[in-house]
């Protein structure tokens, strides 16, 4: 059946069900209406999931949430951001990077393996690096000493917002071969990863019933925080339902189906993923005057460098442009100092947690980009102007290293790659099709003039279910699914409750 028949098909369905389970309850004895085993009542349920309310199939537009920019500005400017951004990470300098994959995970037992053969990675052997980058050098010019804080395996200053890598440790990748995908690591080991991360997201002091949802009650740097975490997750699961392993047919490619059910059925999550890219993108600027003291260059030939400097010159236009976020409101009152510790300690046994996920692939690429967050977050949130100006007459890499500037823009590359996952999505899921659009709405009109006594909350809802419907079956059989479920149990529920023969006739 074709795609869009059965989109047809589906709002039909639907519609009956609805209808048929609102009109159930004139046979309930209850006086309070029949509700179905999630406590919602059977005349709302089918016509109130998320997926309807939210618009999860719409473009998202205007403001971003506590920034000065808007998504249209993001994505006039993305594509260009990531033809630059992925020629500017082939350099040495970006695509190296120094990483401890096996340091363990320190709040639980795990063993450290994924058994699926998509997990494992390759390092790059040491003689491939640039001399100036290798473990020895790296030892010598920045040694672990008094102003670090060390824990097993790896370090901290006191203006970090990760823990950092060891230099004496850990292999060397080349992040350019490693692709963020989908990697078979499923079951209960990522929920409790994810579980451990938002349970870190609590600021004190903390509501038993705190949620990431409970904006208005927070604070502006609460609500940042949550961005963040939430943002980081949407991005990942972004990336893997857009390089998606078919198990039946062994081909990799976008899973809608997955993407929906992951991120686009909760449109804040998207919403993040464009407030996190505008949060890298005001890191990047604010480095601007101080990206000539590194030297990007090394190891790459001459025929490619004016190239890369003018790649490195577009990210930084963009960046410029688009990353309007506003620092300086952040960490201000008295409670400013304690505000600021929690929130680094918060994330920081984030980027510790990552060390418990047992997907080699994944883990990777989880520890880069929290650290790519937590340089963009050192950046703004911890080094003034006079921590800056310091630098200029030494040297910024004290401040800010290699591998951290590294891992900030490989996370910047990273949203970036989101948004435009983000589209490609749209563009599968809601194909534009006239000849479909004006067949749904004549289909929803007859419906509608047919059934002119029916209550006016069931014609409004019926235009919502053929406005997802009518552009496709992919969103409309994601909530068929769900809808219908509901729906039977509510029946159920009222043939248990009833005297008349109900369940017979069905």
């Amino acid at each position: 059946m074709p795609r869009r028949k059965l989109g047809y098909h589906c709002a039909a369905a639907l519609l009956c069900l609805g209808k048929l389970i609102a009109a159930s309850e004139q046979f309930s004895s209850s006086p309070e209406g029949l509700t179905s085993s999630d406590g919602v009542s059977s005349a709302q349920f089918a016509f109130e999931e998320p997926f309807l309310s939210a618009n999860c199939g719409d473009k998202l537009t205007g403001p971003i949430d506590a920034t000065s920019c808007d998504y249209e500005t993001v994505e006039d400017s993305n594509n260009q951001l990531q033809d630059s951004l992925q020629n500017l990470l082939q350099l040495p300098f970006f695509k190296y990077l120094q990483i401890d994959l096996y340091r363990g995970c320190p709040f639980w037992e795990d063993d450290a393996t994924c058994t699926e053969s998509t997990c494992s990675i390759v390092n790059v052997e040491e003689s491939k690096i640039p001399a100036e980058w290798r473990t020895k050098a790296l030892s010598k010019v920045d040694p672990v000493g008094e102003s670090y804080r060390e824990l097993d395996g790896c370090y901290y200053r006191d203006s970090d917002f990760c823990f950092l890598e060891d230099p004496k440790l850990g292999e060397y990748y080349d992040l350019t071969t490693i692709p963020e995908r989908y990697t078979g690591y499923t079951g209960s080991s990522p929920h409790q990863i994810w579980r451990a991360i938002y349970e870190e997201n609590c600021f004190t002091p903390r509501r038993s019933d705190a949620t990431l949802q409970d904006e208005e009650e927070q604070c502006l740097e609460e609500k940042v925080y949550n961005k963040v975490i939430s943002g980081l997750h949407a991005s990942i699961s972004t990336h893997i339902c857009l390089d998606y392993l078919d198990q039946t047919t062994g081909e990799w490619g976008p899973d809608v189906q997955c993407y929906i059910t992951r991120v686009a059925s909760h449109p804040e999550r998207l919403e993040y993923i464009y407030f996190n890219t505008v949060l890298l993108l005001r890191a990047i600027s604010r480095m601007t005057p101080y990206l000539e003291q590194y030297d990007y260059f090394h190891g790459t030939s001459d025929a490619h460098i004016d190239e890369a400097k003018r790649n490195l010159e577009k990210v930084v236009d963009i960046a410029q442009r688009v990353g309007r976020f506003d620092e300086s409101q952040m960490f201000t009152g008295l409670a400013a100092i304690s505000l600021r510790e929690d929130f680094k300690a918060h994330f920081r046994n984030v980027s510790r947690i990552m060390d418990c996920i047992e997907c080699d692939q994944c883990r990777l690429w989880g520890k880069v980009q929290t650290a790519g967050l937590a340089t963009a977050m050192k950046i703004l949130f911890e080094l003034d102007d006079s921590v800056f100006s310091f630098a200029a007459n030494s040297s910024v890499e004290t401040i800010i290293q290699r591998s951290e500037l590294a891992a900030l823009f490989n996370t910047a590359n990273r949203f970036s790659e989101s948004i435009q996952a983000a589209v490609r999505f749209l563009s599968i899921a809601r194909p534009a099709d006239v000849e479909a659009s004006d067949h749904a709405d004549t289909i929803r009109d007859n419906v509608v003039e047919k059934d002119s006594s029916a209550d006016n909350s069931i014609d409004t809802n019926t235009n919502i279910l053929f406005r997802y419907c009518k552009n496709g079956a992919i969103v409309c059989v994601d909530g068929a699914t769900r809808m219908w479920t509901k729906g039977l149990r509510s029946l159920q529920a009222l043939v248990r409750g009833s005297e008349t023969p109900l369940k017979a006739e069905l």
